[in-house]
């Protein structure tokens, strides 16, 4: 039902709410996702080899990245998402960023932007399996929420009318938060900046 759901608000034909655990809603942004946000270039401009975009969506990220002449791949675990992205010109696979993914350890940069630190709930197991993911050398660009907000896994589902989901795992993770929690992964925050109202981090592989 969650791909349902999620796929109709790609489609334009649904407005789906986020529910949490507590009972409280927020809205699903799909039009952060279907095109170009401020914050975006910040982030295309930090990538400097080969780029992984996990969680990647309809795939504005890597059609920009593309258009900038940086290989990039996308992968996503909603087969709409992936149609829509590749429609748009960009390589995408329908993949779980846990399962086998394409050069595995040779990525220059993996991209975790519009919240996907919460992919599993769990953002430790989530930067391990990136840091597998990078070259020694590499970076992760992991979007988190601005400073002060607290950080928390919990479950949520998606609601729209009498359509309701499956709960999911959903984490989130403040700019104050990043750098505690990458060193547990095996990585360290090199950088944390704001661009228009979004917070990032540059994570990188901590030296055995």
């Amino acid at each position: 039902m969650i791909g349902e759901l999620y796929e109709t608000a790609l489609a334009g034909r649904a407005r789906p709410e986020i529910e949490h655990a507590d009972g409280t809603t927020s809205p699903l942004q799909v039009d952060h996702w279907l095109h170009a946000r401020p914050g975006d270039v910040s982030i295309v401009d930090r990538c400097n080899g080969p780029t992984l975009d996990v969680g990647s969506g309809p795939g504005r990220l890597t059609v920009a990245l593309a258009e900038r002449g940086i290989p990039a791949l996308g992968i996503d675990v909603t087969p709409y998402a992936v149609s829509i992205s590749r429609s748009a010109g960009a390589l995408t696979l329908l993949r779980d960023v846990f399962g086998y993914v394409p050069g595995t350890g040779r990525w220059m940069n993996v991209l975790l932007a519009d919240g996907n630190i919460g992919i599993g709930g769990d953002p430790i197991v989530l930067l391990r399996r990136v840091r597998e993911l990078l070259t020694p050398l590499g970076q992760a660009l992991v979007e988190v929420q601005p400073p002060g907000i607290a950080q928390r896994s919990e479950q949520v589902r998606l609601r729209h009318g009498g359509q309701i989901s499956a709960w999911f795992p959903w984490a989130y993770v403040g700019a104050d938060q990043i750098a505690e929690i990458a060193v547990e992964a095996g990585l360290s925050a090199a950088e944390t900046w704001s661009a228009d109202g979004r917070w990032f981090s540059v994570l990188r592989p901590l030296r055995d």
